[in-house]
């Protein structure tokens, strides 16, 4: 029905059973269940047999269109099969205190090689909303997605990449979460663990 409604691609990151331990974060009420991401030739402002078909599979679609940034090229498997990870959605928010300029920099600019640096992420995907494509999307600036190894659903060294060192746990933690406050992500912020799958082509 989606490549009817001209869908050439579809990801969905799913918060289900796989990722259940995982820890979760919520602004948004009732809580994010999945993001669907969709790729289309058709105009965004074009796309209502799409959200049609969405909303048919859920009580509410929010839909935002996106500029799509890939500091880490995460593995690409389009059978529909679970990518073995934990895939974390991170929407964000824009502080009012910052303009849009000095957000975006902050967060693309000084924020991304911590990011990095700090984490033991194999995937790293920036969505940077453009403009909501449903009239009651709420203000989002941003989605990101970071997959982690599946162990980091148990262990944080493997979260962070400290090998079992503490020291170098605390350092990655305190240099993340210095960086992640500057961006305003310390607050009014969703972070919805998931298990990612892509269907390539629909």
């Amino acid at each position: 029905m989606l490549a009817d409604a001209g869908v050439s691609r579809m990801q969905v990151n799913l918060d289900d059973a796989a990722v259940a331990p995982a820890m979760r974060m919520r602004t948004t009420d009732p809580a994010i269940s999945a993001i669907v991401s969709i790729w289309s030739e058709s105009d965004p402002a074009d796309i209502g047999d799409v959200l049609e078909v969405l909303g048919a599979a859920s009580d509410r679609v929010a839909g935002w269109q996106v500029d799509e940034r890939r500091p880490i090229d995460p593995p690409e498997v389009g059978d529909g099969s679970r990518v073995d990870a934990l895939a974390n959605i991170a929407v964000l928010r824009q502080p009012a205190e910052l303009t849009r300029e000095e957000w975006l920099h902050r967060w693309l600019v000084d924020h991304t090689p911590i990011a990095m640096e700090t984490q033991a992420t194999f995937g790293y995907v920036q969505n940077v909303v453009v403009a909501a494509v449903t009239d009651d999307a709420p203000p989002v600036a941003a989605l990101v997605e970071e997959l982690f190894p599946t162990a980091a659903l148990h262990d944080i060294h493997a979260f962070y990449g400290s090998g079992g060192d503490e020291a170098a746990l605390t350092d990655r933690f305190t240099r993340l979460m210095a960086s992640v406050a500057r961006i305003g992500a310390d607050r009014d912020l969703d972070l919805v663990p998931s298990s990612r799958y892509l269907f390539d082509p629909v």
